[in-house]
C-alpha cells in the first residue's frame, strides 16, 4: 500500500462534536419547520440523532441501515412513510453525507412506500458536496475530491487504528 491510499484519519474531539451538534440544532431550529420526530440513521447517526433529540426537545426514533441485513429496517421505514403521508414531519439525522447511499436509499424506499417528500427532511454533521444526495441541514461541508480525512467520531474512537483504516479502505475513492 502506497501512502497516498493511507488514510488520514481525522479524530473529532468529543467537543468539537457538542459545537456541531448545537449548531446543526440551531439551524433546525431557525428554519422553522419543526419535525414532529427526529429519525437517527444507525449506526453513524444515532448518536447525533440523540443529542439533536434533545436539543430540540422533539421525541427520536431509530432506524438501523447500517447492518445492510436485506429487509431488517424496511417495517420500520414502512411506518415512517405512512406517517409522512399522514402529515407528520420527520427529520433524519446521520454523521456525514459521503457517497450519498444511505440518504437516497432512503428517500427511494421511503417515497416507494407513499412518503410525501415534503414532510421529510436530512441533516448532517459534515455534508460531501460531491454526493449524490442532497440534504437539508449541514455543519460542515467538504468537497471529497479535495478532502480526503476519515472522520473518527468520538463513538467510533474505541476501535483500532487498523479496523478504522480497514474500513475506510473500503471506499477507495475516499482516499487519496
Amino acid at each position: 500500500m502506497t501512502a497516498s491510499t493511507q488514510p488520514v484519519l481525522n479524530y473529532i474531539a468529543y467537543a468539537d462534536f457538542l459545537a456541531s451538534v448545537r449548531a446543526l440544532s440551531a439551524r433546525i431550529a431557525a428554519d422553522g419547520w419543526g419535525a414532529e420526530f427526529i429519525i437517527g440513521v444507525g449506526r453513524g447517526g444515532l448518536v447525533p440523532g440523540v443529542y439533536v433529540s434533545h436539543e430540540l426537545q422533539v421525541p427520536m426514533l431509530s432506524i438501523d441501515h447500517s447492518a445492510k441485513l436485506p429487509g431488517f429496517a424496511d417495517e420500520l421505514l414502512a411506518k415512517v412513510a405512512a406517517m409522512t403521508g399522514e402529515g407528520r414531519r420527520v427529520l433524519f439525522v446521520d454523521d456525514i453525507n459521503d457517497s450519498g447511499g444511505t440518504i437516497n436509499y432512503l428517500r427511494g424506499f421511503l417515497a416507494d412506500h407513499g412518503a410525501l417528500a415534503q414532510n421529510m427532511r436530512f441533516a448532517v454533521l459534515i455534508d460531501n458536496t460531491r454526493s449524490a444526495a442532497r440534504v437539508e441541514y449541514a455543519v460542515e461541508t467538504i468537497d471529497r475530491d479535495e478532502d480526503k480525512r476519515w472522520f473518527v467520531f468520538p463513538w467510533e474512537a474505541v476501535m483500532s487504528e487498523d479496523t478504522l483504516s480497514e474500513e475506510a479502505r473500503e471506499v477507495p475513492q475516499r482516499l487519496g
